[in-house]
């Protein structure tokens, strides 16, 4: 690892955040890892410094300075609005909390190498896209509202950032759906669902990244200095047929504008967080080549993207009867109304 090792990781107030965190500071040649958020983090942090900073603010700033960072690992881009108080505080989060890191970055004499964690999410998904999307490609239209739009200006950030600090190596990976035991995400709460809607006449290819993975595709960032942008998924892609087949759940095709009204309902209830990005993901699906991330960031992947699916299914618990009945008639209703629209 280039400089001291001494290595700040944002967004530790969540499991994947505190996670990688932890997984960090019991790697060789890291001298100290600190963990910033708004909030502490819940679960055990290890040998892990917490440091209360909203990185949205300047503070941030000084704590880079006074810890003589030389390492940041940025995790606090997320997808989920209801967990954080709604959609303006998620775009604060991601896009002004970005802004001030690498301003803080900008300044810093210490600071050497950037991780970001970015997500497929950044391509989009369409019927126009390429079989598997490359690195130097860019969506097919450019992302209009919700997480899609924040991850689009997060890397624009970013970019403008390796501009200004060409000396300041950066690895960014656009990282597929993560899956796994512990992780709750808009994917997660969607597949543990008792009926599961799906738009009709669709059957889209699905990639996914385990949770230990991410951890050692981290660490791996921090230590090989390799930079560059970097797909990273499992090898291998699955339908979502198959998907739900494997979960022991039932598909309930639906038109995809009630596919949508589906969503809102269960977003209300708090049983999953739909948006549109996920109902497009949904619908035409996408595919990430990461023959870049094995020649170049020299990676490979423990499990692949069906041995990564069938490790989250067989953690979820089997779908409960009265729940399967409560969405099985907002469904049927919601799919008529879809169908009378049409």
């Amino acid at each position: 690892m280039a400089g001291g090792g001494v290595v700040l990781v944002t967004g530790i107030s969540r499991d994947l955040g505190r996670r990688a965190a932890r997984y960090i500071a019991g790697q060789p040649g890291v001298e100290k890892v600190i963990g910033v958020d708004v909030v502490p983090p819940r679960g055990d942090i290890g040998d892990v410094s917490f440091v209360r900073a909203d990185i949205r603010t300047p503070v941030i700033a000084k704590v880079l300075a006074k810890e003589d960072v030389d390492t940041v690992v940025h995790m606090s881009v997320i997808a989920t609005p209801g967990r954080v108080g709604g959609r303006n505080t998620m775009k604060e989060l991601n896009v002004i909390g970005t802004m001030q890191l690498l301003a803080a970055c900008q300044k810093s004499a210490s600071v050497k190498h950037l991780v970001v964690k970015s997500t497929g999410t950044f391509y989009g998904a369409s019927s126009r896209d390429p079989a598997m999307f490359t690195e130097d490609m860019q969506p097919r239209s450019v992302p209009r509202a919700g997480y899609a739009k924040d991850v689009y200006e997060v890397e624009g950030y970013v970019r403008g950032f390796a501009r200004r600090r060409p000396d300041v190596g950066i690895t960014l990976l656009r990282c597929a759906n993560v899956i796994g035991a512990h992780v709750e995400s808009p994917m997660t709460s969607y597949f543990r669902l008792p009926v599961i809607p799906t738009v009709f006449g669709f059957d889209p290819r699905l990639q996914f990244l385990h949770e230990d993975d991410l951890m050692r595709v981290l660490v791996h960032s921090v230590q090989s200095g390799a930079h560059g942008t970097f797909n990273v998924a499992g090898d291998g892609t699955l339908m979502l047929s198959q998907a739900i087949r494997r979960m022991g759940r039932v598909a309930m095709p639906m038109p995809g504008p009630a596919v949508g009204g589906l969503g809102t309902a269960l977003k209300k209830a708090r049983m999953a967080d739909f948006s549109p990005e996920q109902i497009a993901y949904l619908t035409f699906g996408r595919g990430i080549d990461t023959t870049k991330m094995r020649d170049e960031l020299g990676f490979e992947p423990d499990y692949t993207t069906a041995e990564a699916f069938a490790e989250f299914a067989n953690s979820v618990a089997p779908a409960a009867r009265p729940a399967d009945r409560v969405i099985g008639g907002l469904a049927s209703g919601l799919q008529a109304a879809g169908v009378r629209r049409g």
